[in-house]
């Protein structure tokens, strides 16, 4: 089996979620995974194609206890290969599953900019600007708040900081570009 590529990502979450904000969501990470793969000088394509289905369970099992539980069965009969599944269950490691620690970059990754995209784009929404010009230093404002996207859980992106061992700016600032250059996607 091959490793899953973006456009195979988009002929499969469909099959599985209907709600329009799941796709901007799976927009978000994806263009965050990008950014987060050229950091690593990784594949793109296929980074953005995780981000793009790791919520691919969620509209059918949104629950604490469900989510993560179910990639394997929807992906596996795709031909979706292991590696590619157990790194979209690893984002859920530690809140709803135990199956899958975060091991490679890619995994750490995807488990910090699930939720930390969240924020970049609540804060995007009030900004007239949108996308536009926004800073780390702004946002780290917004980040600190936490009335602000208060279902966004910090201590689950922080984790995810301490995981890829990089300076939370950094990460940041990546979720920032990679959701800048697909800004239309995702409705800005």
């Amino acid at each position: 089996m091959s490793k899953l590529t973006l456009a195979r990502a988009k002929e499969l979450l469909p099959k599985h979620t209907t709600e329009s904000h799941l796709f901007t969501h799976a927009a978000c990470v994806s263009a965050a995974m990008g950014a987060m793969a050229d950091y690593y000088g990784e594949d793109k394509d296929h980074w953005e194609a995780i981000g793009w289905l790791h919520d691919v369970d969620y509209e059918q099992f949104p629950s604490t206890e469900e989510h993560c539980h179910h990639v394997r069965e929807f992906l596996e009969p795709e031909g979706v290969d292991e590696e590619d599944i157990r790194s979209i269950i690893s984002h859920g490691y530690g809140i709803t599953t135990d199956e899958a620690e975060p091991v490679t970059n890619l995994e750490k990754s995807l488990f910090t900019v699930d939720e930390l995209t969240g924020i970049v784009h609540a804060y995007a929404l009030m900004r007239p600007e949108g996308m536009d010009g926004m800073s780390v230093k702004s946002f780290k404002k917004k980040y600190k708040d936490l009335k602000f996207a208060a279902k966004c859980n910090r201590e689950v992106i922080n984790r995810g900081f301490e995981m890829l061992g990089l300076d939370p700016a950094v990460v940041m600032q990546c979720c920032i570009d990679g959701m800048t250059a697909h800004k239309t996607e995702i409705g800005f």
